[in-house]
């Protein structure tokens, strides 16, 4: 089992940064892929970032290229996402996910079916 919990989310007006945290804990931490997620009130929940294991690769969708920034610390089990430039449309429930192996190459890691482990979310609002 691997225990995920996302914290850094809040209101912040459209312009403005955040930086989200997903600490983990229960198996190695390195060992995993971490995926963000979002899901804003009645759409489906959407792939924002991913990373490697070592944190060498990722992957962001279009939406947020250019202004977040997905990373990781194996030393602290924990991922983050850096929100800079934020949208009204940004405003969403951000989820982060583990899974050892969701096939980044084959476009496995934008799949939410993909992902064993999912944190309980944070509330992201961007006042326009």
């Amino acid at each position: 089992q691997v225990h995920l919990v996302e914290s850094g989310g809040g209101l912040v007006q459209a312009g403005g940064s955040l930086r989200l945290s997903c600490a983990a804990s229960g198996r190695t931490f390195s060992n995993y892929v971490m995926g963000w997620f979002r899901q804003a009130p009645g759409k489906e929940r959407e792939f924002v970032a991913a990373i490697t294991w070592s944190g060498r690769n990722t992957i962001y969708a279009d939406s947020v290229k250019g202004r977040f920034t997905i990373s990781r610390d194996n030393a602290k089990n924990t991922v983050y996402l850096q929100m800079n430039s934020l949208k009204p449309e940004d405003m969403a429930v951000y989820y982060c996910a583990a899974d050892p192996d969701p096939d980044w190459t084959s476009g496995g890691v934008y799949v939410t079916s993909t992902y064993e482990y999912w944190g309980q979310g944070t509330q992201v609002t961007v006042s326009s």
